[in-house]
């Protein structure tokens, strides 16, 4: 599966008590087949995962590949502290059918760049699938510099693809590609998609995030790389706003999963605690922005 397009993270559908809702993960994945995305992301920070269970990370994984029956592409997530437990992660991931993983660096005290390129370096000698480099400062702790995402493109085929979630991210994609050169670099967009049009722009390969409306991006992507990119960007302007809405900190995914239960595919807009519970403002504005963008993307 290509490593390209849009990738849709999904979320990990829980009943009211907590427990995992396995149908309502498999709704979720065929919602976002059926809107046309290239394939899905497991395992993801707005998946809840380090509120997962060991047992049931793995069974998020089986459930997920199973439901996408080789359809479309699946990344899984597989950061960890130690790089031992990052590759026993990513050797469940390759077993269980995943196409790819998603690795952050590891979370430590005075992390430094040889330390990174090791880690990725010793994951791609044990584990025989690619890499999504994920670099998502508040979650490592360490921000990657242009020049070190390229040089551990350069250094390790398999970490070619990344996912740029340090914003500016449209100006820090065309540093990456600048400083890349000649090595082939993929690079996804993510931030709930409020920069896609411009991170295309400036050379991304697509979207790798968890909007609950995947068609949308599914839209601006696929025009894009078609040459409309009027059409493009006429269709992102009109969905920003709900983007953005979305993508709020501490709040994003419960809105998310609330979209997403509107929308049929989530029996319950549950997430674990301490995860946050949407206040009568919040539904409220929710319902003006989705009237907004509903009534404007249906042109």
């Amino acid at each position: 599966m290509q490593l390209e397009g849009v990738y849709s993270v999904l979320p990990t559908a829980f009943h009211p008590n907590g427990d995992l809702d396995e149908l309502s993960l498999r709704n979720v994945i065929d919602l976002f087949i059926r809107a046309g995305v290239n394939g899905v992301t497991a395992l993801g920070v707005t998946g809840e995962v380090a509120r997962l269970e060991d047992e049931e990370r793995r069974r998020v994984l089986e459930v997920v590949v199973d439901q996408v029956k080789g359809r479309i592409g699946v990344v899984a997530g597989t950061t960890a502290e130690g790089t031992r437990t990052c590759v026993a992660h990513s050797r469940h991931a390759r077993e269980a059918g995943a196409t790819a993983v998603m690795v952050s660096p590891p979370r430590m005290p005075k992390l430094n760049s040889e330390a990174v390129v090791r880690h990725y370096k010793a994951l791609s000698d044990a584990v025989d699938i690619e890499i999504v480099v994920q670099d998502y400062p508040p979650i490592s702790g360490f921000a990657m510099e242009p020049s070190l995402l390229a040089r551990i493109a350069k250094e390790i085929p398999r970490a070619r693809t990344i996912k740029l979630e340090d914003p500016p991210t449209p100006f820090k994609t065309s540093r990456i590609l600048e400083a890349a050169g000649d090595t082939p670099v993929r690079i996804f967009g993510g931030l709930g998609g409020v920069f896609l049009l411009e991170e295309l722009l400036a050379g991304a390969t697509g979207a790798m995030t968890g909007f609950a409306f995947p068609e949308i991006l599914v839209g601006i992507v696929s025009r894009f790389r078609a040459g409309q990119v009027d059409e493009a960007a006429d269709m992102f302007y009109r969905a920003v706003p709900l983007m953005r809405f979305e993508f709020q900190e501490g709040i994003g995914m419960a809105i998310r999963k609330e979209v997403l239960h509107r929308r049929g595919a989530l029996a319950s807009p549950a997430t674990r605690a301490p995860g946050a519970a949407l206040d009568r403002p919040t539904r409220e504005a929710l319902d003006r922005v989705m009237e907004w963008v509903e009534a404007r993307t249906a042109k």
